[in-house]
């Protein structure tokens, strides 16, 4: 079972609904790593200051707006705590719209809201209203420390809330050139008109999300199992976990904290093993001992040379 983004209310008027925030989409990306092709490396980015060339650790990395090129205000993380919403754990509706007035550009990213313990009841009331009405709740809600615009609408049996883009973030077609006049302008007969509303009344259906796949990641998934059959494993590298010592983002804060807490059951491929380390332990002697009677014997050579010399 999934686990929620967190858990709070859906709020409009008065009313107040117990809720879960769920993730409503699943990323099937295929991940590909950057290698040095002379020798199958990872060729691995890192943050380096752009004067004196020398990696940045985390803990000295600050955050900065450039105001005019290359002049910079530093922002602490205090003002950015600041600037986020109080609102934490609220999904608060201001308004209701009809949904056919919502631009398909607006929709940038779907969540689930789930009902929490004995809170079906306002839960399908807000939910079978919604359907009734044709009606979408326009809420504000933060997710992490960010806030965001959202749209509430009913799917099913489901209660589904839309990250919206702001009016600034989208781009406004009339920025574009685009043919605006009248179908008869352009020399369009009201016999191709029929013809194109006939075809694509023949070409018309029921949606079916089931029936489309993404068929670019399928033929890339084959293509790699054809080359592991034909090539088999390119390279095998083993790279030490470079964990940020004092990451700024909680994305990375939160990666972080994963890997703490699976780490008794994954293999850190830098660590040696203890046989590996008592085995450098003992190869190390001996080196010393080949060096010293080296010296030994260099300054045996010079003794006698001298005494030849004399």
């Amino acid at each position: 079972m999934a686990r929620p983004i967190w858990t709070g209310t859906l709020s409009f008027g008065l009313l107040n609904i117990p809720i879960r925030l769920m993730s409503g989409e699943r990323r099937n990306d295929l991940h590909f790593r950057m290698l040095d092709q002379r020798d199958n490396t990872p060729v691995r980015y890192e943050r380096v200051n752009a004067e004196t060339g020398e990696e940045v650790p985390w803990k000295d990395i600050v955050k900065a707006f450039e105001y005019q090129k290359g002049n910079y205000v530093v922002l602490e993380e205090e003002d950015i705590r600041n600037a986020a919403s109080d609102a934490h754990e609220t999904v608060e509706i201001d308004s209701f719209v009809d949904g056919g007035d919502i631009a398909p550009a607006y929709y940038e990213k779907p969540y689930v809201l789930l009902p929490a313990k004995k809170a079906e009841k306002g839960y399908v009331l807000l939910r079978e209203t919604l359907k009734k009405t044709g009606k979408v709740g326009i809420a504000r809600v933060v997710i992490r420390t960010k806030e965001y615009l959202a749209a509430v609408m009913p799917q099913d049996d489901a209660l589904v809330l839309n990250l919206l883009r702001y009016k600034a973030e989208i781009v406004d077609v009339d920025d574009y050139e685009l043919p605006g006049k009248a179908a008869s302008e352009y020399r369009i007969s009201s016999r191709e008109m029929e013809m194109a509303r006939e075809l694509i009344e023949s070409m018309s259906g029921k949606w079916k999300p089931e029936d489309y796949h993404d068929e670019f990641r399928a033929k890339l998934r084959t293509a790699i199992e054809k080359r592991l059959k034909s090539k088999g494993v390119t390279t095998t590298v083993e790279e030490e976990e470079r964990t940020p010592e004092h990451a700024t983002t909680n994305v990375v804060d939160f990666m972080a904290l994963l890997k703490k807490s699976i780490g008794a059951k994954t293999r850190t491929p830098a660590a040696k093993s203890t046989s590996t380390r008592k085995a450098a332990a003992k190869k190390t002697p001996a080196k010393k001992t080949a060096a010293k009677k080296a010296a030994k014997k260099t300054a045996s050579r010079k003794s006698a040379a001298k005494r030849r010399a004399g």
